[in-house]
C-alpha cells in the first residue's frame, strides 16, 4: 500500500483510540444517543444484518477476518454461527474495550482480537473476510488496494462496505473541509460504486473474483452500501 493510506490510517487509529473511544463504548453498549448517533447506531445495525444475511447461515468450520472490529458486535455475530474468528482493529484501546466485553457464552478461542492493520499477511488465511465501514475514510484506490490484497489471503467470500457517493454525502464532505475541527472523525471518501466496480475488475488479483450483489442502507445519518465478491 502506498503512503496516502498509510497516513490515513494513522490518523484513523489517532481518532479512534483517543477522541472516540468513549463515543463508541456507548454505541456497543446501548447507552442513551442524541437523535444524531441514535440513527447512526440503527443504520449500523441494518448494515450488519444485511452483510450477515450475505454469508452462509451455519459458518461451522469457517475462519474468518473481521477488519476493523471496532467493538466485536460483528465478530461476535459470526461467532455465534459457529465460525473462528479473528477481529483487528487499528485502535487498542477499542480492542481492549471490545475483549472485556465479549460474551462468556461464546467459549474460549471463538472470538479471538487483536490491534493491527488489517492488512497484515501475519493475520494468515481465512474462508471470509467481513469490512464494516473500515474503508469508508480512504479514497477509491487505496480501497481497491485493500480488497484485493485481502483477497490474496481469502478463500471464498468477501464482503465490505463503501460510502456511496450521493447529492448529501458530497455536501457532508465539503462542508468538513470548508470547517475541519481538531476532534472530528477523519473525512469519510464517498466514491462511485461503478467506478469502485471497474477498479476492482481491473485487480490482477481478482481475475478469479466475480463481484456481486450490492446494496444500500440508508438511514437517518448513516449511509452505507455493501459489496460482495465471491470465488
Amino acid at each position: 500500500m502506498d503512503t496516502t493510506y498509510e497516513r490515513r490510517r494513522g490518523e484513523i487509529q489517532s481518532y479512534f483510540d483517543r477522541t472516540a473511544l468513549e463515543a463508541w463504548k456507548r454505541f456497543a453498549t446501548g447507552a442513551p444517543l442524541g437523535r444524531i448517533r441514535a440513527s447512526v447506531r440503527e443504520g449500523r445495525a441494518r448494515m450488519r444484518a444485511q452483510m450477515l444475511a450475505a454469508l452462509p447461515a451455519d459458518l461451522s468450520g469457517w475462519c474468518i477476518l473481521d477488519a476493523g472490529c471496532g467493538t466485536g458486535a460483528m465478530s461476535v455475530e459470526l461467532a455465534r454461527r459457529g465460525a473462528d474468528v479473528l477481529g483487528v482493529d487499528l485502535a487498542p484501546q477499542i480492542i481492549r474495550f471490545a475483549s472485556e466485553t465479549l460474551p462468556v457464552e461464546l467459549g474460549s478461542g471463538r472470538v479471538r482480537l487483536c490491534a493491527g492493520d488489517m492488512l497484515s499477511p501475519e493475520h494468515g488465511t481465512f474462508d471470509a473476510v467481513v469490512a464494516m465501514d473500515s474503508l469508508i475514510h480512504y479514497r477509491e484506490a487505496d480501497a481497491a488496494a485493500a480488497i484485493a490484497a485481502l483477497a490474496e489471503r481469502t478463500r471464498r467470500q468477501i464482503v465490505f462496505t463503501f460510502a456511496p457517493r450521493t447529492p448529501g454525502l458530497a455536501a457532508m464532505h465539503a462542508v468538513g473541509k470548508l470547517f475541519p475541527r481538531a476532534d472530528r472523525a477523519p473525512a469519510i471518501v464517498p466514491v462511485r460504486p461503478a467506478v469502485l466496480r471497474q477498479r476492482l475488475g481491473s485487480m490482477p488479483s481478482l481475475e478469479d473474483w466475480r463481484i456481486g450483489a450490492s446494496r444500500r442502507v440508508s438511514h437517518g445519518f448513516y449511509t452505507s452500501q455493501h459489496l460482495e465478491l465471491r470465488r
